[in-house]
């Protein structure tokens, strides 16, 4: 499934390319026709994949964590009637229905699409300020052990106190580098996060496009469809790299 939606990517972004170096209309049509077949194969392979979120959802249900549960267990149902959106979309491709509404069907696909991905990506924000938290406490355990002071504490004073003028900016930037530096450390400490953190930032821009919330354009969706499939494969060959719950 991985490398069949990484293929249909591929190319939409081969596509845009050709087209913008002003290849042949006849290649563009079989570059097009490729990846409309292709696209057809995913939807018929998913047929199945509806009940699969369903019973993720379920299990999701059970997590002790209630941001967690939520976020994990809403993105699940989306992610079924999305699936489901996607079967009726099969069913009038492939001519077993005929009236349906393709355009309508695909909104309402793409709708249940971005719905997942803004509760995959609010897990994954959930789940960074929570390491981030941990991460903050343990530094400061352990400067405090070895005597020395606390990041952002009494010793950047010299920067200038609440009286001093301009003294709040220096401050203010200090403590966002240091958060921009504990935020980097998280994510290099966290592989299978960060892997989930880029991957639905560049599957969000597919039904935003898809949907005219914000005009992409081919290139940059094949482009973050191809990455996004990258990672999807990566997952599939080292299941470490799969975030869990």
């Amino acid at each position: 499934m991985g490398k069949l939606r990484a293929a249909q990517y591929a190319c939409s972004l081969l596509g845009h390319v050709l087209q913008r170096h002003g290849a042949s209309p006849e290649l563009q049509k079989q570059i097009r026709q490729l990846e409309s077949h292709l696209s057809l194969g995913r939807k018929l392979l998913r047929l199945g994949n509806s009940a699969d979120a369903l019973e993720s959802a379920k299990r999701a249900v059970h997590l002790s964590d209630v941001v967690l549960r939520f976020c994990i267990t809403v993105s699940h149902l989306n992610r079924a009637l999305y699936f489901a959106c996607d079967n009726v979309l099969w069913a009038g491709k492939s001519g077993l229905a005929p009236r349906v509404d393709q355009e309508k069907w695909a909104q309402r696909s793409f709708r249940y699409y971005l719905f997942s991905l803004i509760m995959n990506l609010s897990r994954d924000a959930y789940e960074i300020r929570l390491l981030m938290e941990q991460e903050s406490s343990a530094c400061s355990r352990r400067l405090k052990g070895s005597g020395g002071g606390v990041p952002g504490g009494s010793e950047t004073g010299g920067l200038g106190g609440p009286g001093t003028p301009g003294g709040r900016l220096p401050q203010l930037a200090l403590k966002l580098q240091l958060q921009v530096l504990l935020l980097a450390r998280v994510l290099r400490g966290h592989p299978p996060l960060l892997l989930d953190v880029v991957r639905n930032a560049c599957d969000l821009f597919i039904p935003l496009d898809k949907l005219g919330l914000w005009r992409c354009g081919p290139g940059i969706v094949g482009l973050c469809g191809l990455v996004s499939s990258i990672l999807s494969i990566l997952t599939l060959i080292y299941p470490w790299l799969r975030l869990k719950p």
